[in-house]
């Protein structure tokens, strides 16, 4: 087994795997290679699971019964289908990602909620995309089922 340290510090880590998800998060949105929502998610996952690469699930609030639900059955039909998943706390930032600015005090609805989003090509910002495969990768070996990061908001 490879040593932690080889890996370098979980800190620079998280934040490196971090600074990658976000790139490619909104490469793939500019690219529309990115789903946005539980609901659409969902829809994709049933009609095409094959064109999905990456499942990111969101949240700061670990108390919402309703969402877990909903992130526990996302997790078990991607795992089932050899999806990488990724948990990720910093809703606010993704906000800021993914909405601007200007539309990230607007109704959340108008844009679908950002606690589930697909990244659905593997061209999408290839390298950015092979970066958080690989923490989620090393994530695992180190026994943590569902690679967790945190946003920093800026």
């Amino acid at each position: 087994m490879i040593p932690e340290e080889s890996f370098g510090s979980t800190e620079n880590r998280m934040q490196s795997a971090g600074l990658a998800l976000e790139e490619l998060l909104v490469t793939a949105q500019k690219q529309d290679c990115l789903t946005i929502g539980i609901y659409e998610s969902a829809k994709l996952l049933n009609a095409d699971p094959d064109s999905v690469v990456l499942c990111v699930l969101a949240a700061d609030d670990k108390d919402d019964v309703a969402l877990q639900i909903h992130f526990t059955l996302l997790q078990s039909f991607c795992c089932d289908s050899g999806i990488t998943i990724l948990r990720v706390s910093g809703v606010q930032r993704l906000r800021q990602l993914l909405l601007g600015a200007v539309d990230a005090n607007r109704n959340q609805e108008e844009h679908g909620d950002l606690h589930c989003m697909l990244v659905t090509n593997p061209q999408a910002d290839h390298c950015r995309l092979q970066e958080v495969g690989t923490y989620c990768q090393e994530s695992r070996r180190l026994d943590q089922w569902v690679p967790e990061l945190v946003l920093q908001e800026r």
